[in-house]
């Protein structure tokens, strides 16, 4: 098969849908052999649940790893423009052709593990789950930095034993799936939390921290928590922040006073689980890049890249425009998968906005933009709000347009938005 259709295989397992539990790949992994339970990844992993920041702190781990001199693997999701982000070494997302091998090697391991009465056919998460292991083992990594795609105890990367398990935070998204309760939710995300094994979290909810303690207490588990006072902000702008957390003072490339929670986060993690020096950490959060994440893309206007999906992250989102554009003309781009919180989304982000044009996401899931377009209009009545349809559109009549411009309210519409930009770039290159 070529990558093309490779890829086209691997998304058409996603037919058969969001099945939580571990029976399935733990079946396939055995045919494998258990890369995770064997040298050189076991026991090497760095386990990350959390409903925002997950993202954020891996890639924060993986920079401070690599910067030690470690082969750092790194597994989140979903991706920005490339399906080959999704599986990185030392920052380098798998070749075309390694996902194309290993797909070719674990297809009819699946189709077995299908064919079991006990089981069902893998899914997608499973699958890729299976084929980032096997790669991050063929790569010999050191360390894994590992984040799971929903909930934690029924989540595919939950079959491995960490050193370090982290639980950023946890707020009301996939309640579908994960419960219909900040606190069943919560029981889900702490599901990562393993025998002895010490665990971070960040969260600040009361009901959601009674929970993490509760399941740490009754395996054993060394519980550190993360509090916003213990982080003191020294100096920001566009380029990042200098901070000050866990004694050391750090310039850290993110934007945002979560990425200054999230930066603690991981410096607290990282000495539970590696001997690394203070000045290896601040070298190594320094050169962290997470794209999509607060992306300031210079130009005019200036455009800012956000993938807030639920209203936790939205609020945030609204606070950091707050302070890095006050008073300034806001121009918001905004695409929601029907599936998630667009009023709450909507009652966090469309107050701040001067003018709402809504898009469709590149997703089968995507909102209706007209309908969209209704939402924010009942929850913000002074705010212009007209439907563009699509990202390219938007982009096309923002572009004479004096102020900020925001992208945001799905990750796939960022990655959209770059996988336009960047083809724009090269044909600009090629014309001149």
């Amino acid at each position: 098969m070529t990558y093309e259709q490779t890829i086209e295989y691997l998304y058409g397992i996603q037919l058969f849908g969001i099945k939580l539990g571990l029976e399935n790949v733990r079946a396939l992994l055995k045919l494998m052999g258990d890369p995770h339970e064997t040298p050189p990844l076991a026991g090497r992993f760095i386990h990350i649940a959390g409903t925002n920041g997950k993202g954020s702190v891996a890639a924060m781990l993986s920079a401070i790893g690599q910067r030690a001199g470690l082969r750092v693997g790194l597994y989140t999701s979903p991706h920005l423009v490339s399906f080959c982000e999704r599986m990185q070494v030392n920052g380098q997302p798998i070749p075309e052709a390694d996902v194309v091998r290993l797909v070719s090697e674990i297809r009819p391991l699946m189709q077995r593990v299908a064919e079991m009465p006990e089981h069902a056919h893998p899914t997608f998460f499973e699958a890729i789950t299976a084929i980032a292991l096997r790669y991050f083992q063929e790569r010999r990594c050191d360390l894994v930095i590992w984040e799971t795609g929903m909930g934690g105890r029924l989540d595919a990367t939950n079959v491995v034993t960490p050193m370090v398990s982290i639980i950023t935070n946890v707020q009301n998204d996939h309640a579908a799936y994960l419960g219909d309760t900040i606190a069943k939710i919560a029981k889900e995300k702490a599901g990562v939390i393993k025998p002895g094994v010490p665990v971070v979290t960040a969260a600040a909810d009361p009901a959601v921290l009674e929970v993490i303690e509760q399941t740490a207490a009754e395996v054993h588990a060394p519980l550190t928590v993360v509090r916003s006072s213990d982080c003191q902000l020294l100096g920001e702008d566009l380029r990042g922040q200098r901070i000050r957390v866990g004694g050391i003072e750090c310039m850290i490339p993110l934007i945002g006073a979560h990425q200054v929670v999230n930066a603690a986060t991981a410096i607290t993690a990282v000495r539970l689980a590696l001997k690394v020096s203070d000045e290896m950490i601040c070298e190594g959060l320094a050169r962290t890049r997470w794209p999509g994440r607060f992306h300031v893309m210079s130009g005019d206007p200036v455009v800012v890249l956000d993938g807030a999906h639920n209203p936790g992250a939205a609020e945030v989102l609204g606070a950091t425009l707050e302070r890095h554009f006050p008073g300034q003309r806001l121009v918001m781009v905004l695409g929601i998968l029907r599936d998630k919180d667009r009023e709450g989304i909507c009652r966090a982000l469309v107050p701040h906005a001067t003018e709402v044009l809504t898009v469709r996401v590149p997703s089968e899931r995507s909102s209706n933009p007209a309908e969209l377009a209704e939402i924010c209009r009942r929850v913000a009545p002074g705010v212009r709000v007209h439907n563009a349809n699509t990202v390219a559109a938007a982009l096309e009549e923002c572009s004479e347009y004096d102020g900020v411009v925001l992208i945001t309210g799905s990750l796939f519409l960022v990655g959209e938005t770059l996988a336009l930009v960047q083809r724009r770039r090269l044909e600009a290159g090629m014309n001149q």
